[in-house]
């Protein structure tokens, strides 16, 4: 068995190498440690400092580059409308959920779940129920805890503390 630490920097030399997937789901991308075998049946171990991400190259040899593949799943597509307080209350639709999302220019992504289909249905908001790669964005994903208290404590990724007068 191989042993993996982390993604292997971008070169022209390995675009070159012949691609062998290993299909991994996106919660085992979430964790640190845990195995996996690769579509030539090569096995690999994964001790990571930081997730790797679908289509990250992390292994490669003479002939061969190994590439992560995340598997799609079930999620909801939903249209966002060109008007911004329209897009405003989709997203609270799904964030009074706590859903993670993957938010895209034109259309937001989150888990396909009973709860979220009958609050969007409730207030109208169209979508569709498709399989893709989900990628929901890290602090959306719950990649930092917090409360619901107020102020920087609540979110220490959105405030920042004020200067001090002078």
């Amino acid at each position: 068995m191989r042993i993996v630490h982390g993604a292997l920097p971008f070169s022209d030399q390995l675009g070159t190498l012949a691609e062998v997937p290993v299909l991994v789901d996106r919660r085992s991308l979430a964790k640190r440690l845990w195995r996996a075998t690769a579509g030539d049946g090569v096995e690999f171990g994964f001790e990571l400092a930081g997730p790797l991400a679908h289509g990250d190259v992390f292994y490669s040899d003479a002939t061969t580059r190994y590439v992560i593949r995340q598997l799609p799943e079930a999620v909801l597509e939903i249209p966002l409308p060109p008007a911004p307080e329209v897009a405003a209350v989709t997203g609270w639709v799904v964030g009074n959920l706590h859903f993670p999302i993957e938010a895209q220019p034109t259309r937001l992504l989150a888990p396909d779940d009973t709860a979220l289909r009958q609050s969007l249905e409730r207030m109208g908001i169209a979508f569709r129920a498709i399989d893709e790669v989900f990628r929901p964005h890290r602090l959306a994903a719950g990649a930092t805890p917090h409360s619901h208290a107020a102020g920087p404590a609540a979110h220490p990724y959105v405030f920042k503390p004020a200067a001090p007068c002078a």
